[in-house]
């Protein structure tokens, strides 16, 4: 069971941003300087990227750090860690999914990607050998170079994607492998920003998310890299949960 009580600072929600795959916390800057003008407190989170377990329990321990309540917003797979984390830590009154993996019980990134063929991100994947903490070999992925572009930010400048796609950070294969548990957007309010021009998660796959949450939803025609791209039409949603999470307060949920 996690309890919520009563948060020392205050009712307005610190909004907790987590990157996905392929990108860096710097993804969020157009949304961090339209959130801060705003006068929201804001943090972006270095995801590890290393699994779904281990990308949960680092991201749970800055949110348990933060006192008062907190509105998760995650891209992409960072969607699947804010799902875990939403039932992991006590102070999480929200959840917004921008372009993001909402998984259910038992299904994994693959499950869902597999669903809908039209994406282009699994013949764009390149999977490379590393070596973990104890020595064990295993698989991340990254994207091709030449396929970065069209894949995540094809709507971003020449300029950039160039630079984005040799600065991408990998992500271990087992991470888009694991099956998620219970997931927290059933007991937690949610938002959704659907990114239309998606060639990543599929505009449709975003939908059925979306709906199966019961996310507040907006649609905004852009890439993969929303964030980046649309990044006024991506915080003005997240406002609207925070705004809406505010007097979210002395909650229990089991």
């Amino acid at each position: 069971m996690v309890t919520r009580s009563s948060f020392r600072n205050g009712s307005t929600p610190t909004v907790v941003l987590v990157h996905g795959a392929f990108t860096d916390a710097s993804s969020w800057t157009g949304v961090i300087a339209e959130l801060q003008a705003g006068g929201f407190a804001v943090t972006a989170v270095a995801n590890p990227l290393r699994g779904q377990a281990t990308d949960a329990a680092y991201v749970a321990g800055v949110v348990a750090a933060i006192d008062g309540p907190v509105l998760l917003v995650g891209h992409s797979y960072g969607g699947v860690v804010i799902t875990r984390v939403g039932a992991q830590a006590g102070n999480v009154v929200g959840l917004v999914y921008v372009a993001a993996f909402a998984l259910d019980a038992g299904e994994s990134v693959l499950d869902l990607t597999g669903r809908f063929p039209d994406s282009l991100l699994g013949p764009a994947l390149r999977p490379a050998t590393f070596r973990t903490g104890d020595g064990e070999e295993a698989v991340e992925l990254s994207l091709k170079t030449d396929r970065f572009a069209a894949v995540f930010a094809a709507d971003l400048p020449d300029r950039f994607t160039a630079v984005a796609a040799v600065a991408q950070r990998p992500i271990a294969a087992v991470a888009f492998e694991e099956s998620s548990p219970d997931p927290s957007w059933k007991t937690l309010p949610s938002w959704y920003v659907v990114a239309t021009a998606d060639q990543a998660i599929h505009p449709a796959a975003q939908r059925l998310m979306a709906q199966r949450a019961g996310a507040d939803t907006i649609e905004v025609d852009g890439s993969h890299a929303i964030a980046l791209s649309q990044p006024a039409a991506v915080a003005g949603h997240i406002r609207t949960a925070a705004t809406a999470t505010q007097a979210v307060k002395n909650i229990t949920r089991s």
